[in-house]
C-alpha cells in the first residue's frame, strides 16, 4: 500500500540542502522495489518513502553549503529512497543545476533515463547506416535511445506494444516500428533488414522479448541487455554471445557510482537544453495519487516518462 503521511519539514545537516520538490522521477523499478522483487539490489523494508530522483528548488542550505545554491533549480539522484515527497534532504555534492533553457519537469524526466541512455549508447554506439533494434522503445529511456541512435546516423527499428506507442516512435524518426505483442514480430524485423539482422540491440524489455530479439543480432554485433520490464532480464547465454562474436553488456555495466553518473547526467541535461534530446513526458500524477501512477506503469498503459507532481 501507498499512503500519504504528514511529517515535519526536514532540517538539513552539515553538507546538506532541502529541496522543494516540483517533479519526481517515477520508475518501473519503483514498482518492483515496492513489491519486494529487487531486494538483492535495493534492500529496503517497509515502511519507507519510495523514489530516488527529484527536481525542484533549493530552499534551505545546511552548514558548510554555499548559500549560492539557495533558490537554484536542481536535480538530485542516487537517493536511496525518499523522493516521493514535497521536500527532500539531499547531499549538496549530489546536486546538479538545471540549465536555464530546460524546464524542471523535463530535467526530472532525464534524472535516470537520460543518465542510463548515455551509458548504454556511448560504449555501443551505432555507426551510420547500421540497423539498431530497440525494445521497450516507447518508455522514457527507449524514446531517448531512439533519438541517440538517429543522431548517430543509424537506421532504427523501434519495438513496443500497441499502436499508440508505435505512433510516438514514428514521430521520433524510427525507420520501422514493430509491435512485439503480435505473433511473428521477429520475422517482421528480419524482413525490414533484408534478412541480414541488426547490428545493435538495445533491449529494454528483457524476459522472453529480449531472448527472442537476441537471434536477430548478426554475428559480431553489439547487445545491451539492460531491461527487465517484461518480468526479468533476458536469459542470454554469455557462451553463445562469445561463440558468435557478439559484444554483450548487461545491467552490471550500468551500476555506476555517483562520480561516474554525474557527468552522464550533466551531458543529457545539456543535450536537452540545446534541443538535441527531447524527453517525452507521457503522463503526470499528483503526489497523492502515486499508487495510480504505479498501477499505470505496471499495466503498460504509459508512454514515455511518468512524473509525480507534489
Amino acid at each position: 500500500m501507498l499512503r500519504v503521511v504528514e511529517e515535519p519539514v526536514p532540517v538539513p545537516g552539515p553538507g546538506q540542502v532541502v529541496i522543494d520538490v516540483e517533479a519526481v522521477d517515477t520508475l518501473f523499478m519503483d514498482t518492483q522495489i515496492r513489491a519486494g522483487l529487487a531486494r538483492q539490489w535495493f534492500p529496503v523494508a517497509p515502511p519507507f518513502v519510495p523514489g530516488s530522483g527529484a527536481a525542484g528548488r533549493v530552499s534551505i542550505t545546511g552548514e558548510g553549503v554555499e548559500t549560492a545554491w539557495t533558490s537554484r533549480r536542481v536535480i538530485v539522484h542516487r537517493l536511496t529512497t525518499g523522493a516521493y515527497a514535497e521536500r527532500v534532504v539531499a547531499e549538496a555534492e549530489a546536486l546538479l543545476p538545471i540549465p536555464e533553457k530546460l524546464g524542471t519537469r523535463e530535467a526530472a524526466a532525464l534524472i535516470h533515463d537520460g543518465t542510463t541512455a548515455m551509458a548504454i549508447a556511448e560504449p555501443l554506439a551505432p555507426r551510420p547506416g547500421e540497423w539498431v533494434l530497440i525494445t521497450a522503445a516507447a518508455g522514457g529511456m527507449g524514446v531517448l535511445l531512439v533519438q541517440l541512435a538517429r543522431t548517430a546516423g543509424a537506421r532504427v527499428i523501434a519495438a513496443a506494444r500497441g499502436e499508440r506507442k508505435l505512433a510516438v516512435l514514428r514521430e521520433f524518426g524510427a525507420e520501422a516500428v514493430v509491435d512485439y505483442s503480435e505473433p511473428g514480430w521477429t520475422d517482421t524485423v528480419r524482413g525490414v533488414t533484408g534478412d541480414a539482422g541488426v547490428d545493435v540491440l538495445w533491449d529494454g524489455a528483457g524476459g522472453g522479448i529480449g531472448r527472442a530479439a537476441f537471434p536477430l543480432v548478426r554475428d559480431g554485433g553489439r547487445v545491451s541487455a539492460h531491461g527487465a520490464a517484461s518480468g526479468g532480464f533476458a536469459p542470454i547465454g554469455e557462451e553463445e554471445a562469445r561463440r558468435r562474436g557478439i559484444t554483450l553488456r548487461g545491467i552490471g555495466e550500468l551500476q555506476f557510482s555517483r562520480e561516474v553518473a554525474a557527468p552522464l547526467t550533466a551531458r543529457a541535461l545539456e543535450e536537452a537544453a540545446a534541443g538535441r534530446l527531447a524527453p517525452v513526458i507521457g503522463q503526470t500524477f499528483p503526489l497523492d495519487r502515486a499508487a495510480e501512477a504505479h498501477a499505470a506503469i505496471e499495466s503498460r498503459q504509459t508512454v514515455g516518462k511518468t512524473l509525480l507532481l507534489p
